[in-house]
């Protein structure tokens, strides 16, 4: 014999009377693929997906993560965790967020050359000078490996001797950054100040006793 139930309704009853009013609307628009892949995070901090480069923090370079791409959005994993989210970039494009980068590194990151054009200036008129001609170009960006390199001399050399060859070289028109380098290494203040008339003491002179002629009768035979 069937039972009969109240409360018991066919699926398509409790369809209709419970979850039907519960859905969402069926979407309109085509389902989004997504393109999976397994990029290596490089010592820069980016990760290139489909031509695209993405930052991502300092303790996962080195590491291969997943990522995942739609239309919109690139997610990377590590492990199934999301460590990282970025909008979706054109082939060639890139996308960094500057606090996925060291403090120091992050004017690099973010092409701020007015940075730099203050970190030159601190050493010296000369250095900022020098520093404002190597950046005075339609993608100064492109200059800026040049400036850091002056950057590197200054602490290496200090920045007075710096500022020196800066302003000689400032004077002849001259911008490379390798001759610079060269002017820093052969200058010898100390000698620059020196009066070039005055003949230096010899090393290895002997005093003048050494060369005075003996009287007969205090050694050696006299004749």
């Amino acid at each position: 014999m069937r039972r009969h139930s109240s409360t018991y309704r066919l699926p398509r009853e409790h369809f209709d009377a419970v979850e039907k009013s519960a859905l969402l609307p069926a979407p309109t628009a085509a389902y989004d693929v997504p393109i999976w892949a397994t990029p290596k995070v490089a010592r820069d901090h980016f990760a290139q997906v489909e031509r695209a480069l993405y930052s991502l923090p300092t303790r996962l370079i080195g590491k291969r993560l997943v990522a995942r791409a739609d239309s919109q959005l690139v997610r990377f994993y590590d492990g199934g965790v999301i460590v990282k989210t970025h909008a979706r970039q054109r082939r060639g494009g890139k996308a960094i967020d500057e606090t996925d980068f060291p403090e120091h590194r992050r004017p690099y990151a973010m092409r701020d050359v007015t940075f730099l054009q203050r970190q030159a200036r601190a050493h010296g008129e000369s250095v900022g000078l020098f520093a404002t001609k190597l950046l005075d170009s339609p993608l100064p960006w492109t200059r800026m490996r040049a400036v850091q390199a002056v950057l590197s001399l200054c602490r290496r050399w200090g920045g007075p001797r710096v500022d020196d060859a800066c302003a000689r070289a400032l004077r002849a028109d001259m911008t490379s950054v390798r001759r610079l380098e060269r002017m820093i290494a052969l200058a010898t203040p100390a000698a620059d100040s020196a009066d070039p008339r005055v003949i230096p003491i010899g090393r290895y002179l002997r005093p003048a006793e050494s060369f005075a002629l003996r009287r007969g009768g205090e050694g050696g035979n006299s004749t």
